[in-house]
């Protein structure tokens, strides 16, 4: 078995089709390039939709991995271990929060998240038992479990999935007045994606997320930022709230927190809020583990020197000159924020998968999203050299 198709042959025979990925089966990668089963070599223009924000295989990422699989990889929270409160305490210092809880998937998060803003408002709040409400926006994408679902305006993510949790208001996105007239008395948060990037990197209006800060004040409601995919540098800024200068209550946090190479994600925010939490009341026997902590840890070393945001900055406003430029040629709109770019291309031209298909056939991997936007994320090591490499093959696919 040596041939991307006898591999494909195999994931379609054994794996559940729940995915419909590229045809493309790689077997090595590093830094913003990986290589398939045959030694052809491609650009990764989706950095596993901001998991790879540092790359793949990443010198001191793998470095700090592998110095932890030599002493303990897992030992569940029945026990303390060595890792997880100077993970936890460099997390806090780095995002300037309280408390950290530690899980492994973006979903987990989000999940621990809404459980923890449901406890505060039934404990702290007063809210009656069994009545809080959680604000969310329309196009929101926060995972995949059945709860996170149930507020999905997506209907392949709902169809067929229910019946469905209740409890959550969905309001557009970007309209603070909808935002304003869906709190009440009953609502315990509001869930925000700072940039929502399954919907195709959409930018909230300028202010709005100030608004959304100024509402839940108002009214006494958290506010919690999924900033799965838009924080930990891929915008430019540690985290995509800080652009606004806006502070969440909560934030979930995931993908690139695990550098590419072990699951890791955690809510961070407010002491009074996430110490609401009491032994046995929520938990995971993965969550926290030491290998985890370790790979976390050296991310935030990354992170706290502020290169990867000046990168993600720079090379940013790079990447929206030359994507901009395409608007009239096969594109009709561009929105972008950092090093990660949502691109709509023609309607009537080449759809979205179209487009990923061709672009792999010139050595470069993106990925489409609701049929007709290209989802453009470079991990943020790529070189201005490889960058433009990759812009060039948009350019020639689309303008075609």
């Amino acid at each position: 078995m040596t041939t991307s198709a006898d591999f494909i042959a195999l994931d379609e025979r054994w794996s559940t089709h729940n995915y419909h990925p590229l045809p493309v089966v790689i077997a090595e990668a590093e830094g913003a390039w990986v290589t398939d089963v045959e030694g052809r070599r491609y650009l990764d223009f989706l950095s596993g939709y901001s998991a790879l924000n540092f790359g793949h295989r990443h010198p001191a990422l793998v470095a700090a991995a592998a110095e932890q699989l030599g002493r303990v990889t897992l030992t569940s929270r029945a026990f303390h271990h060595d890792q997880l409160g100077l993970f936890c305490r460099e997390l806090a210092e780095l995002t300037g929060t309280d408390m950290v809880l530690p899980m492994n998937s973006g979903a987990e998060a989000v999940e621990s998240a809404l459980k923890v803003a449901r406890k505060w408002a039934y404990e702290v709040k007063g809210i009656p038992d069994g009545t809080a409400e959680i604000v969310v926006a329309g196009s929101n994408f926060h995972g995949r479990t059945t709860t996170i679902v149930s507020f999905s305006t997506d209907e392949t993510a709902r169809s067929h999935f229910g019946p469905f949790t209740p409890g959550f208001v969905v309001v557009k996105y970007g309209d603070a007045a909808a935002l304003r007239d869906a709190i009440t008395e009953r609502t315990a948060a509001v869930l925000l994606e700072p940039v929502q990037g399954e919907a195709g990197v959409v930018v909230p209006p300028a202010g709005y997320l100030a608004e959304a800060r100024r509402l839940c004040d108002e009214a006494g409601v958290l506010l919690i930022a999924d900033e799965i995919q838009s924080g930990l540098a891929r915008t430019g800024k540690l985290l995509a709230l800080d652009h606004e200068g806006v502070r969440a209550d909560l934030y979930t946090l995931g993908k690139a927190l695990g550098g590419g190479i072990m699951p890791l994600s955690a809510v961070v925010g407010r002491r009074d809020v996430l110490g609401v939490l009491k032994p046995g009341e929520h938990g995971s026997t993965f969550g926290g583990n030491p290998l985890a902590c370790a790979v976390g840890r050296a991310v935030i070393r990354l992170l706290s020197t502020g290169e990867f945001q000046e990168r993600s900055t720079r090379l940013g406003e790079h990447l929206r000159e030359r994507l901009t430029a395409l608007i009239g040629q096969g594109v009709a709109e561009v929105r972008a924020r950092g090093l990660w770019a949502g691109v709509d291309l023609t309607p009537g031209g080449l759809s979205g998968r179209e487009a990923s298909e061709a672009l792999a056939a010139k050595g470069v991997l993106c990925k489409e999203t609701h049929g007709n936007t290209l989802r453009i994320a470079p991990p943020l090591v790529i070189s201005e050299a490889d960058l433009d490499r990759g812009l060039d093959a948009i350019a020639e696919v689309i303008r075609r």
